[in-house]
């Protein structure tokens, strides 16, 4: 079983930054793909970045990019994004999500899918004022 713990949301101006960590417990983090997913009050849960187990890929929604940064240090078993000229649109409960590869796998077909992972966070809360 993999626990994931997320941290470092908060409450921020518009084009300020937050980095967001994930750590997650159980397993071998680097045989891990990971993503993370946000949800906005009244909305359904979305996509925002993904990273391979190796870091070597890596996906964005695109409105995020250019301002989004995920990354990961498999040495200190800990996954990050990075949030740069944040927007009151990004505001949500962001979610850290993880996938074992193999059996699983991260492609351009399913990084975007929340089925392709199989185990979340409880989230940690991003604010945006405006």
């Amino acid at each position: 079983q993999v626990y994931l713990v997320e941290s470092g949301g908060g409450l921020v101006q518009a084009g300020a930054s937050l980095r967001l960590s994930c750590a997650p417990s159980g397993g071998t983090f680097s045989r891990y793909a990971m993503g993370w997913f946000r949800q906005a009050p009244g909305k359904e849960r979305e996509f925002v970045a993904a990273i391979s187990w190796s870091g070597g890929s890596t996906y964005y929604v695109d409105s995020v990019k250019g301002r989004f940064t995920i990354s990961r240090d498999n040495a200190e078993n800990t996954v990050y994004l990075q949030m740069n000229s944040l927007k009151p649109e990004d505001t949500g409960v962001y979610y850290c999500a993880a996938v074992r590869t193999p059996p699983g796998y991260l492609s351009s077909r399913n990084y975007y899918k929340p089925n392709t992972y199989d185990y979340w966070g409880q989230g940690t809360q991003v604010t945006v004022s405006s």
